[in-house]
């Protein structure tokens, strides 16, 4: 219809969202892209595309079909990638760097309305956020991978895509319990990678006991 074409075209134009529910917003964002940043972008594009979402000119390029083909074409890559137990610890070590900066991006891009000096702390918390995303799903990986049966591997890459898409839809229908959750989420990563940390130590210490001479 052409009179919902204009009212989304001036939802675009407005001044976005306010402050505190951008913030929780891109909290939320951040921690799936930390997760799977193509399921992430892909999600994005689709509800931009199909107008669920307002996205602010400076991120208008994610409602294209090419980068939602782009990210969807690449989402089936991972899908199956990061479900081999071993390979998948090589292929999300490469990942620190892409899922990281992306987030970093898309969280500076989203507050393009803020000030320089915002704009940058935005992109500082998207980045930190979706490392302590990335950083717990490595964590857990390393936790479940010595396991002798694959599918944990498998059910547990599942569960990270579904909670990717979920949280990013959320994030549009519900910034501020996507955003809570999101940061709980956080301190759980927290917790989990001082867990694995600590099992870690406790293992090489009981190698190095029956190395010993």
């Amino acid at each position: 219809m052409p009179g919902a074409e204009r009212d989304y075209t001036a939802l675009v134009r407005m001044p976005w969202i306010p402050a505190e529910e951008l913030f929780a917003l891109l909290v939320a964002v951040s921690f799936a892209a930390g997760l799977n940043v193509y399921a992430t972008v892909a999600t994005l594009g689709l509800l931009a595309h199909t107008h669920w979402l307002a996205l602010p000119p400076s991120l208008a390029l994610l409602g294209s079909w090419w980068v939602i083909g782009a990210s969807v074409a690449l989402f089936a890559v991972e899908f199956f990638a990061d479900k081999v137990p071993a390979f998948d610890l090589i292929w999300n070590a490469l990942h620190t760097f892409i899922r990281v900066p992306v987030a970093a991006l898309l969280a500076y891009q989203a507050s393009a309305g803020l000030s320089p000096l915002e704009q940058a702390a935005a992109a500082a918390v998207g980045g930190a956020i979706a490392l302590a995303a990335h950083g717990g799903k490595t964590a857990a990986r390393v936790a479940v991978t010595p396991s002798p049966e694959p599918l944990s591997n498998a059910g547990l890459s599942l569960g990270e895509d579904v909670l990717a898409v979920g949280i990013t839809w959320l994030a549009v229908r519900h910034p501020y319990v996507a955003g809570g959750i999101a940061l709980a989420l956080v301190l759980f990563v927290a917790l989990l990678i001082r867990w694995v940390w600590s099992a870690l130590k406790a293992l090489f210490r009981g190698a190095e006991r029956v190395l010993a001479p």
